[in-house]
């Protein structure tokens, strides 16, 4: 028997075989159920019987998720200002993000925080530790996201969010489950998100390790993460297809997510890792870290290839949990200005004659990317199609 997450009621074709469900299927129908999520324990036969089930949609064992770990950035040299603000042209534009509803499925917030004044913050606990911001992660992405100033030094990318969901879906270890991700954007969507952002990770590798630990020789571990990988991977497509189809009745909504910071181009330039589930995933925006240098923008040494937008991700100034301001490295850190500089897009299309949807802003977003400002051997395939630029 193992644990899985069952994504019933958004279709009535069933899947045919196991995890195959999401692949090739078109979108819901017009008025197909709201999605239901459950975790159950199933053995073989079960898998097989739910796969045939009209029901369900998708299925996939329940794998461990992460944070994607910053880097701590030294006290001698952590920034002094928010240079991601006017990197991505926040400073020089007309938009707030006003009338924009932000989701953040991270390690929750710290609600008291002067960053977050004034913000309507909705807060669910999906990781079981109880709401707030113990690890601190969630409240630093909140901050440039949508964060007011805090004392006079300005962190927030969209500053006009008025109401933000706030979604707890790892625990204060940084640490969760994939059901506990499903639950949450399926939280969001239900409740009106219009842009979700997500600075987290499937832990492959620890899930090989745990396994081995336990006992398991390592190539039916391999066998066993790659399996639930697969499953998790058209869980998430599946989801994806969910929001498109929501666009004939309402706006869906645009999902960003960290591209990872696994590579480490500074020992090797090669030694480059991929972006993995949720940036992987159909329909996901996935975002890669930049920083400054006397040249021009660079990509972090860290940020995982293959990313289709960039943003600043290295000495990135915002709020601690606790009160203040601290400056983290990583992939987590561009996430947020994609989506605070997303929900700029999102006020900017809707007082705009374009009908207003998730495709349209993602459209508008990804075309106004820019490549200035880059020193000159930055390989398209590290930074995708640029950083992404305020309208």
């Amino acid at each position: 028997m193992r644990t899985y997450t069952v994504l019933r009621d958004l279709g009535r074709a069933g899947t045919g075989e196991p995890y195959g469900g999401a692949a090739g299927l078109g979108g819901p129908e017009p008025g197909a159920a709201e999605p239901k999520i459950e975790v159950e324990e199933l053995g073989k036969a079960d898998v097989r019987s739910l796969a045939r089930d009209p029901e369900v949609r998708a299925l996939a064992p329940v794998m461990p998720t992460t944070l994607v770990r910053p880097f701590e950035v030294e006290a001698d040299q952590a920034a002094t200002s928010a240079w991601g603000i006017g990197a991505v042209g926040a400073d020089r534009t007309a938009r707030t993000g006003s009338g924009c509803v932000v989701a953040v499925l991270d390690t929750g917030i710290d609600a008291a925080h002067p960053a977050f004044s004034g913000v309507q913050l909705v807060q669910v606990d999906f990781s079981g530790s109880g709401d707030g911001d113990a690890q601190g992660h969630g409240t630093h992405c909140a901050g440039t996201a949508f964060g007011r100033d805090v004392d006079g030094t300005r962190i927030g990318v969209a500053r006009g969010v008025e109401r933000a969901l706030i979604g707890k879906v790892l625990g204060d270890d940084g640490n969760g489950s994939s059901d506990m991700i499903f639950r949450g954007i399926s939280w969001a969507l239900d409740n009106g998100a219009h842009v979700i952002s997500m600075s987290l990770g499937f832990d492959f590798p620890g899930y090989v390790k745990s396994a081995v630990d336990s006992g398991w020789p390592a190539d039916l571990a391999t066998s066993l993460a790659l399996e639930a990988y697969r499953g998790n991977l058209r869980m998430f497509d599946a989801l994806m297809q969910l929001n498109r189809g929501r666009e004939a009745f309402g706006t869906g909504a645009l999902i960003v997510a960290a591209a990872g910071n696994e590579s480490r181009r500074e020992q090797d330039p090669d030694y480059e890792i991929a972006v993995s589930i949720p940036a992987a995933a159909e329909g996901v925006l996935s975002v890669g870290a930049l920083g400054a240098s006397p040249g021009g923008l660079q990509v972090a040494p860290f940020s995982n290839t293959f990313c289709q937008v960039s943003g600043p991700g290295v000495k990135v100034l915002s709020a601690r949990t606790g009160g203040g301001l601290v400056s983290f490295n990583g992939t987590s850190m561009a996430t947020p200005h994609v989506a605070g500089v997303a929900a700029l897009w999102w006020e900017q299309v809707a007082a705009s004659q374009m009908p207003l949807s998730a495709r349209a802003v993602t459209a508008k977003l990804m075309a106004s990317a820019s490549t200035d400002g880059f020193v000159t051997d930055v390989d398209i395939v590290d930074r995708g199609l640029g950083i992404v630029q305020a309208p």
